[in-house]
């Protein structure tokens, strides 16, 4: 996942995300990333990396709050050997790495006062110092940094230079909670579902009451949690079709456990977020699609038996002797006709739900479901 293809989803904010960093991209200007722990900031550096002139160079990530502070400095910049204990040879720093390249400095909130005075005089003068010597570098690095932190908190603290912040936050992309791009969970985990799935394994899918609850899931972890869910899952259910009520209470998060028992005591697991979705489940009209062969031929076979049961039931028709899956026949029908809407609209989601008569959520979760997501 390291270009715009791995922004997975179709909110809004994800397709504007998409489009600024294509305008931010091409550029030299600092980049200062912001968002929850797990909402992709890296994803986003690597993207911005990327679409630049840098492309070929390296991208280089440092995570300054996973290192000592007393290692910090001679992570970036290096040390020449005998600078202090240990320092047994020379050694370049993550700044001389990434030379021509992209530097992405996540956790940046979590730099000491002194780091971070050394930080702002190398995006001034442009050279770095490494530990024990007395010349200067020259570097050619592109800056991307990023936190979860409040910064102008921060600074309000005292816990971050001003001065440093105006020159990180040149071009600030804002990534938004997963809870807060709903739009994106169906696909995100369709997504890793296929990504986790072992060989000649087919991926695990979610029943509908189970959707739902993923649906209204507040996602503190963002889409970090929701990968690791996927695979913790895949690992368990490899293959099979999840129901989340059947699952050990021991691995199922928290939030999930309390949607669960709402819906034994109210009767039912969907919020107000699903109310479209609820509706379609309870028509029966959302299911596993049964794809066992290949994409081309199963086309041919739903237009068929669309034509088939429509005729059927305006009455041009005759029951077949053999008889026939009605239900089955039906979801191929909704599956048909939701990828005409599709290409119809040309791919626009929110114009084929109008088409349909659909609420946004419940076509995404239709479309997630019947892998239409390659029509548009």
């Amino acid at each position: 996942m390291n270009n715009l293809n791995s922004f997975i989803g179709i909110s809004q904010h994800t397709q504007e995300l998409r489009q600024l960093i294509q305008v931010i991209g091409p550029g030299e200007s600092t980049v200062l990333v912001l968002g929850d722990s797990g909402t992709g900031k890296e994803v986003v550096a690597n993207a911005i990396h990327n679409c630049s002139a840098r492309a070929s160079g390296p991208f280089v990530p440092v995570n300054c709050g996973a290192i000592p502070k007393d290692l910090l400095e001679s992570e970036l910049f290096g040390h020449r050997k005998g600078s202090f204990t240990g320092a047994i040879s020379d050694r370049k720093g993550r700044f001389q790495l990434a030379n021509k390249g992209t530097l992405f400095l996540d956790e940046i909130g979590d730099m000491s006062m002194e780091l971070q005075v050394k930080l702002l005089r190398v995006l001034q003068e442009r050279t770095i110092d490494p530990v024990g010597s007395t010349e200067s570098i020259p570097i050619d690095v592109r800056i991307v940094a990023a936190t979860h932190k409040n910064v102008e908190k921060l600074i309000g603290e005292g816990l971050f230079r001003e001065d440093l912040f105006y020159r990180l936050n040149v071009m600030p992309i804002e990534i938004r909670t997963l809870a807060e791009r709903q739009e994106d969970i169906p696909m995100l985990l369709d997504y890793f579902a296929k990504h986790y799935a072992g060989a000649n394994q087919r991926p695990i899918r979610f029943t509908s009451s189970s959707m739902a609850l993923l649906l209204n899931y507040k996602w503190p972890g963002n889409v970090r949690e929701l990968a690791n869910l996927v695979d913790r899952y895949t690992a368990l259910y490899g293959g099979q079709i999840v129901d989340l009520h059947k699952v050990p209470i021991s691995m199922v998060p928290e939030g999930l456990r309390t949607q669960k028992a709402d819906k034994q005591s109210k009767g039912n697991g969907f919020g107000c977020n699903a109310v479209g979705l609820k509706k379609s489940m309870d028509a029966g009209l959302i299911a596993l699609d049964a794809a066992a062969h290949d994409e081309t031929e199963y086309n041919k076979k739903a237009e068929d038996e669309v034509t088939r049961v429509i005729a059927l039931a305006q009455g041009g028709s005759e029951l077949p002797e053999e008889g026939m899956e009605l239900k089955q026949h039906l979801l191929r029908i909704e599956r048909h006709l939701i990828q005409q809407a599709l290409e119809r609209a040309e791919g626009n989601v929110s114009k084929t739900a109008r088409l349909l008569s659909l609420q946004r959520t419940t076509l995404i979760e239709k479309i997630n479901k019947y892998d239409l997501s390659n029509s548009y």
